[in-house]
């Protein structure tokens, strides 16, 4: 900020405050939030109405595809589009993988088409065109004109409510249609069946399972109208086959049928002509219509459209209101739209009485907590998670450590989540990653639950051996290449580096679980497996490799390879070598020292990269050299210059990284946000710090990205971060102090943060290549 800014002069107490002048105007983050940030190119979120955590994601789907062809669409919205299909009301923020999409509605005014038709083929359809001009959205609130129907829609939304609100043209009569088949990442059968039924007082319920993603995935919903509709049809697009049909249903047409049970249900709900906004409310279930309407009465008991929109946007601005920032205008837009995603996921994955549905598909009640899914754990536990144990520690962390707990034991494999969503788990990606988000709640203090019996969990996910080839890594050590998949394809198996080097990192967070508890046992064992990447690293060449189950490895080998026979996630062996967050310092001994480390680093990010490396891989956003911004193994790849005793290299990358990865734009996010970990890994280094090893309760040093911050901590403190001299002829950090003093080291500890404070940067022109260098000074590492 200027030093010549104009001041304002507040006295509190006997103190003179001097604050720069436009520093409250900049308090509040909620009108920075931009939610088409990420919603073209392939950040793959949504811009349209829910609340922080919430179950219903109300949001447009401009196109639904088959499986093959739906990766763009993967939260149904994509900002390229000109048309909308409808507004459904579950959507994933940025995840790679999709389906959700449940419940699509369309308003329509004159004619009713039963199909979506063809976007090239304006009128072919339902669909509607639009135009972004039209396009309003801020948290909780979105709204677009229907270009083909002239009608206005404007969407908002409580926990588990969402709200239209339509607004149609004079002289035509209103309908809403419900497409039930409609669904993201669709495919023939995926809706294994389906319940539509307009009950006596006007009220539509049903229900639809699916075989996507979550597989047997059952949601339910209840929706009533402002307005009582004139008439109705229901049809069934999609009869069962000929050898057997069953029996008719009661009615003679579309239009006086009541109910239908089918795997391709259509409602259309008809209200004549309109002389005022129609508005629709729809509630969620995942046990029951009965539950979707006791949802619905309990959080939109009126019609209010407004009520709720201003309720929404209350809630949002208290949420976003955890961080107040000072940055420049595109630095502070990127910053609080980071924020706003980090806060969708989570979700809440119950009614309002405690029902959820578990892993085994049953219900069950949760007592004394929220039960929360979306779990996309492989990405979360780097640094989504840790970011709710400083905003949200008792309140989201307690509550996610419970549920993690209650699904694995209603898992009928006894283990914690892996990928899981509404409560079915998918078994996407690899690792046990909601160990260390239960030993990062642990190793903070953050209560709530029964650490021992959290510890348990952790273990029997762990030994689960029928799982991701544990059986043979807890017997050699680590995941040989040349196993087949049992039950799949019998080729070799494509990811077993990665599995070795994750499941390292995981058993080292139960062994500091299991020493904090005094559980001396199984702190010996797991930190023994917590050694375990050490078995597919070569020496010889310095880098992690597929290795034979004899002991051999395997030949020839390519660093650079990724994808199909690999034995690499989402990435390479120039990504995931240095993937040993527990112990870097381990690390920088096998490869020889610290310049080694520094070397294969800074080959990492000016590699000349062949295109054909990665054919196999779906998504490889983001590429400087082989570092891979929009996969999460490269996120903590830049901090690792601080455990070479160079922490200005970790500025100059922080920089690189920053400036050519985020833009305050549709396409400002590269690859997909994943539920948060995009966003949360931008807020954090925004802050100045980054989580490199949940467990260890350190935060190691970058360099700050804002001029200011303040964090509103739970327990009644603030956390100040300052940045002198902010600039872009000041990218290096010149000195660091904590509450006033000195601060020689490159970390930060969970506690100094939690105790409030001031954490001070003195920008520079120049590197500082001095602090932080010493051995003393250098962040957690297990083997030192």
């Amino acid at each position: 900020m200027n030093v010549c800014a104009r001041l304002v002069r507040i006295v509190c107490g006997m103190a003179l405050v001097v604050v720069p002048a436009g520093l409250f105007a900049q308090a509040s983050g909620y009108e920075a939030v931009n939610p088409f940030i990420g919603t073209g190119a392939d950040g793959h979120t949504y811009p349209g109405a829910t609340v922080p955590f919430g179950m219903v994601q109300l949001s447009p789907d401009t196109q639904i595809n088959s499986f093959k062809h739906s990766y763009k669409w993967a939260a149904g919205y994509r900002y390229e589009d000109g048309t909308i299909l409808g507004f459904s009301h579950t959507h994933f923020s940025g995840a790679g993988h999709s389906d959700l999409g449940d419940f699509l509605v369309q308003p329509i005014s004159g004619e009713v088409r039963l199909e979506p038709g063809d976007a090239n083929q304006p009128g072919s359809g339902y669909r509607s065109g639009f135009s972004h001009a039209t396009e309003v959205a801020k948290p909780g609130y979105y709204a677009v004109t229907l270009a083909d129907y002239g009608v206005r829609a404007e969407l908002t939304a409580t926990a588990r409510v969402g709200v239209h609100r339509y607004t149609f043209p004079a002289g035509k009569p209103a309908h809403v249609l419900m497409d039930m088949r409609s669904s993201i990442y669709s495919y023939p059968g995926k809706v294994l069946w389906s319940r539509l039924r307009v009950r006596n007082d006007g009220t539509v319920t049903g229900m639809r399972e699916t075989r996507g993603w979550a597989p047997g995935r059952q949601l339910y919903f209840a929706m009533k109208f402002s307005v009582p509709m004139a008439t109705h049809e229901i049809y069934d697009k999609e009869p069962l086959p000929v050898e057997y049909r069953g029996f008719k249903t009661p009615g003679n047409n579309a239009a006086d049928t009541q109910a239908m049970e089918g795997r391709g249900l259509i409602g259309v709900f008809d209200f004549g002509e309109m002389k005022g906004p129609l508005v629709v409310k729809v509630a969620l279930s995942p046990t029951s219509e009965d539950e979707a309407m006791a949802n619905l009465n309990a959080e939109v008991a009126g019609f209010d459209f407004d009520a709720v929109h201003a309720q929404a946007k209350a809630t949002w601005e208290k949420a976003l209101g955890a961080v107040q920032l000072t940055a420049a205008p595109d630095m502070r837009t990127n910053l609080y739209t980071a924020l706003y995603h980090a806060l969708l996921a989570p979700g809440t994955a119950m009614d309002v009485d405690g029902s959820y549905r578990g892993p085994d598909n049953q219900v069950h009640h949760a007592d004394g907590f929220h039960f929360v899914s979306s779990l996309s754990l492989w990405d979360t536990y780097r640094a989504e998670q840790p970011l709710m144990t400083l905003l949200e520690p008792e309140a989201r962390t307690t509550d996610l450590v419970r549920s993690l707990m209650a699904s694995q034991q209603e898992s009928p494999f006894g283990m914690l989540p892996v990928w899981q969503f509404q409560g079915i788990e998918t078994w996407c990606m690899i690792g046990y990653h909601a160990v260390p988000e239960i030993a990062d709640a642990v190793m903070k203090g953050i209560g709530g639950f029964d650490a021992n019996k959290a510890l348990d969990a952790m273990v029997a996910t762990a030994d689960y051996a029928p799982y991701g080839h544990l059986g043979e890594y807890m017997k050699l050590g680590y995941v040989p290449i040349d196993i087949s998949n049992a039950g799949t394809d019998g080729s070799s198996h494509d990811e077993s580096v990665s599995q070795t080097i994750e499941y390292a990192y995981d058993d080292w967070t139960i062994a500091r679980v299991a020493r904090k508890l005094g559980r001396n046992d199984v702190a010996v064992r797991f930190e023994k497996r917590a050694g375990n990447w050490k078995n597919v690293f070569d020496t010889a060449d310095g880098f992690s490799e597929p290795r034979k189950a004899d002991g051999s490895w395997r030949v020839p080998f390519n660093p650079a390879k990724a994808g199909a026979g690999s034995g690499f996630t989402e990435g390479n062996s120039w990504q995931y070598s240095w993937y040993q967050p527990q112990d870097e310092a381990g690390l920088i001994k096998l490869l020889g020292g610290d310049e080694k480390l520094v070397a294969k680093l800074d080959a990492m990010f000016n590699a000349k990269v062949d295109p054909k490396d990665y054919a196999d891989v779906e998504d490889m956003a983001g590429l400087i050299g082989q570092y891979v911004h929009g996969n999460e193994p490269s996120h903590h790849l830049a901090y690792l210059y601080a455990y070479a005793g160079q922490p200005w290299r970790v500025q100059e990358r922080l920089k690189q990284i920053v400036e050519s990865q985020y833009k305050p734009a549709p396409d400002g996010l590269v690859g997909n946000d994943d539920l948060g970990q995009m966003s949360a890994w931008l807020l954090f280094t925004g802050l100045g710090f980054y989580p490199v090893a949940p467990g260890t309760n350190e935060y190691v040093i970058g360099r700050p990205f804002v001029e200011r911050a303040v964090l509103k901590l739970p327990n009644g403190r603030s956390f100040t971060v300052v940045a002198d001299g902010m600039s872009a002829e000041h990218p290096y950090v010149g000195s660091v102090t904590l509450d006033g003093k000195a601060l020689t080291r490159s970390f930060v500890t969970h506690e100094e943060i939690m105790r409030g404070g001031e954490l001070r940067f003195v920008m520079s022109g120049t590197a500082n290549k001095s602090w932080g260098s010493g051995s003393g000074a250098r962040p957690y590492s297990m083997s030192r």
